[in-house]
């Protein structure tokens, strides 16, 4: 029997119940789910992307049902998009909405990518394709916002290049209509941040919020020379503002985005940095005072953004140290879970469920989806991600009282294979120096 670390400690597997392996991703859905959150349709139904293989070779769009069942109803082809990265958002017409990094109708170069709409049977529209002077290369979700447009941001591309950002490109910020008009808001050149990640969020006051991995006023050799990353506030308008410029000392080079808490201070992650090198957890308030809550001191490299979830805790997870984490507003961090290479690794962003439950994926091997259940309660009913406040995949009333958390139990509904090379983005943080393997 194998052994390996969870919640009711170093137990032979059986011992933990309901952890148990189903079917595995294969080559015919598709694999390597990348930094995916897990999107809710209205049927109950979760819904994310793979970033390679699957039909058509280029990646997939899928739907699994909380016992984990999963139907791939399309498969990219390269003309329409290929290697989606950042998985799907519901809009408000119950439609999903997303993008791919590249492919589209530049397809033929390298590193432009598209803007998609899907229906939940897979029937796809491609809305643009990126062509570098407007971006390119999307690794985040979209943004649904309170005047039914869609914000995101673009790794690169968008500007002059400059060696202040990585590849000498540093991505842009915009937002596109339902029928699909692109106006690009803002184009970084390095100084005010470059190579966004990850997407925005709309903020309580109407505008929205994200972070750079890079660029910004403090150099960090761990962001392989460039700066060490901003967070920044835009306007619906393009009125830009860097909020904050990470030094290193309380963080650098953040791969997730933000959420904006029910105390109203927006809390987030770097992916290096901190007190050890291995990443910060931070709050931060409207105008920009940060305050590191949490620096991991091994085996960190928080890259999925942060969700609040019933209980008021903030819930993410570590690529590198292969967990799932809660923390409170206060800064007291718990492992909830560690990932074994019999459950999957190097997990990413998570959603809670109308059910009470997370569901996330991880990325190696093929990479898994999995569900846990820490005895949260479910909710009673379903809001569409757009609007103000807090912004993900999904978002919900939460209108029932928040249960206490019992021993956590985490199911993969699909299953590992083996370890193999996969696709990241080009833009990849430097380890810490010391580390044992």
């Amino acid at each position: 029997m194998h052994r390996f670390s969870t919640p009711c400690g170093d137990a032979v597997r059986v011992a933990c119940p309901d952890l148990h392996d189903a079917r595995e991703f294969t080559l015919t859905d598709g694999i390597f789910p990348g930094n995916v959150v897990l999107a809710q349709g209205t049927d109950g139904n979760l819904y994310g992307t793979t970033s390679e293989n699957g039909p058509k070779r280029y990646g997939s769009f899928f739907g699994v049902t909380p016992g984990g069942v999963l139907a791939v109803p399309y498969g990219f082809d390269g003309s329409h998009g290929r290697a989606p990265f950042a998985g799907v958002i519901l809009a408000r017409d119950g439609n999903f909405y997303g993008t791919t990094q590249e492919g589209g109708a530049n397809n033929g170069a390298p590193h432009r990518g598209t803007i998609f709409k899907i229906t939940p049977g897979g029937a796809l529209t491609t809305l643009h394709t990126f062509d570098a002077t407007d971006g390119n290369t999307p690794y985040a979700p979209l943004l649904q916002a309170a005047d039914g447009d869609f914000y995101g941001t673009t790794a690169f591309g968008g500007s002059a290049p400059t060696n202040d950002c990585f590849e000498r490109s540093c991505g842009t910020i915009f937002k596109i209509a339902v029928g699909g008009k692109l106006t690009v808001l803002h184009a970084f050149g390095g100084a005010d941040g470059a190579n966004p990640y990850t997407g925005l969020i709309q903020a309580a006051d109407g505008s929205f919020y994200g972070t750079t991995y890079g660029g910004g006023a403090n150099a960090c050799t761990q962001t392989n020379g460039g700066g060490c990353g901003t967070v920044f506030k835009i306007t619906a308008g393009g009125t830009f503002t860097t909020l904050h410029n990470f030094d290193g000392t309380d963080g650098s080079g953040s791969f997730a985005g933000l959420v904006q808490g029910t105390d109203g201070n927006f809390y987030g992650t770097t992916a290096l940095g901190g007190t050890y090198g291995y990443g910060t957890v931070f709050k931060m308030t409207p105008r920009g005072y940060l305050t590191t809550l949490y620096s991991f001191p091994s085996g960190g490299e928080p890259s999925g953004t942060l969700i609040q979830a019933t209980d008021g805790n903030f819930y993410g997870t570590t690529a590198y140290g292969e967990t799932i984490f809660s923390i409170t507003p206060d800064g007291a961090l718990t492992t909830v879970y560690t990932f074994s290479y019999y459950d999957g690794a190097t997990p990413y962003g998570l959603a809670q469920a109308t059910d009470g439950n997370f569901y996330g994926i991880t990325d190696e091997g093929y990479g898994t989806v999995f569900k846990l259940s820490l005895g949260l309660g479910p909710f009673v009913k379903t809001v569409s991600a757009s609007g103000k406040v807090e912004t993900r995949s999904l978002s919900w009333e939460r209108t029932l009282p928040a249960q206490p958390a019992s021993a956590s139990t985490a199911q993969p509904l699909h299953s590992p294979s083996p370890r193999l090379p996969k696709s990241r983005p080009p833009c990849q943080p430097a380890r810490p120096p010391a580390r044992s393997e």
